[in-house]
This record gives structure tokens, sequence and C-alpha cells, in this order.
């Protein structure tokens, strides 16, 4: 995996440099950006790391940024930067989605130490995305039948109630049993219910 990468959106130029060389410290790369919609237009959506806006810009400020990050679901943790920081504007960047607000001049230890908890924060999201994504991929390989009996197994039934509930013998039960089980690569009934449980549950409120 590549360094994660920390956008650091300000247009005074003395803070971003102070600040780039602060966060290459401990190792994570910088990308400095001095207007707010070049950035938005620009970035690297795809990268690990965090996102670090400063509020007050001129033309597009940071919460405007913020809303429109957010609105094109970007995933990265945006921390928010501020000189003049008030109540009504933390509460608004924290609602429209940013991970912290801190005031500047920003205190270096707290900077890095939010930084990171954001990477790390990122990188965990990332890896529930993927998982989902491959969990829903080998569960969409499952014939109708497997489903129904993958669904009574989760439910908690035995081979003889699932067979009786869906009008099969128990072999013929242990059959599907032991092919979803290979399709859907679960070594034991605990990570089976861990892993599908719940796309099991929305394929039953799906309309």
């Amino acid at each position: 995996m590549h360094t994660p990468l920390i956008h650091l959106v300000d247009d005074d130029a003395a803070v971003r440099d102070g600040l780039a060389l602060l966060i290459g410290t401990v190792g994570l790369r910088v990308q400095t950006w001095d207007d707010p919609q070049a950035f938005i237009t620009g970035f690297d959506r795809q990268a690990i790391g965090a996102i670090v806006l400063d509020v007050r810009m001129p033309g597009l400020g940071g919460i405007a940024v913020l809303e429109r990050l957010q609105a094109e679901g970007v995933d990265q943790p945006v921390v928010m930067l501020t000189g003049h920081g008030t109540v009504a504007l933390c509460r608004r960047a924290f609602k429209s989605g940013a991970a912290e607000f801190l005031e500047k001049p920003v205190d270096d230890e707290l900077l890095l130490d939010t930084l990171q908890q954001a990477v790390r924060q990122h990188v965990r999201s990332r890896e529930r995305h993927a998982a989902d994504r491959e969990a829903r991929a080998r569960h969409a390989q499952l014939s109708p039948r497997e489903q129904e009996v993958l669904g009574l197994i989760i439910e908690g039934l035995t081979n003889k109630e699932i067979g009786r509930a869906l009008g099969l013998s128990p072999r013929t039960v242990e059959t599907h049993r032991a092919h979803l089980f290979a399709k859907l690569e679960a070594e034991s009934l605990a990570q089976l219910i861990r892993r599908y449980a719940r796309l099991v549950e929305e394929g039953d409120s799906a309309p």
C-alpha cells in the first residue's frame, strides 16, 4: 500500500509550508493546494489518507468544500482548521461530516495525532467496504435454493428442520449446505453468520 496522502488546502502559503513540513515528519505524504476549486477538481479520491481544510478561504470556503465532498461521497476523513472558531461554525462542520475541528494556531502534537487517527480510520473503512463487496459478490453466486437454506441456517434451524420447511431430505439439505459454505468461503457457522446475516436480512426486507 502507498504511504497515506494528506491533502492540505489553505490559501496562506506560510501555513501550508509549515504544516506540510510538520506532517512530513511522521512519514505521511502531503499534497498542498492554495485553491479549493482546483483541489476539488484534481485531488486523488482513491488514495488512502485525509484532508485538512482551512475554514476561511477566498471564494469557496472550507465548509462549502466539505459539503461538496460529502455530496460526492468522498470517504477521506476531513479535518477542519480555523483561526476564528465559533460554536455555530464547529457545529455546522461536524453536521457536514468533518472528522475533527481544530483552532489555529494548532498544537503540533494534536494535529499529528488527529491525522494519524484519521488515516487509521480511513484504512479500516476501506477494508470494511472491500470485505463487504467481496461478501456480496460471493452471496450473489448462490442459487435461489441455496439462499433459502442459508437464511434458515442463520435462523438457527437444523438440517432436519430445514428439510421439513423446504420439503427436502436431510441429505439434500446437507448437500446444499456444503455447497453454500464452499461458495461463501465460510470456515465455520460463526463466520457464516458474522459475514452474511446482514445480507440475508437485507434480502428478506427487500420489496
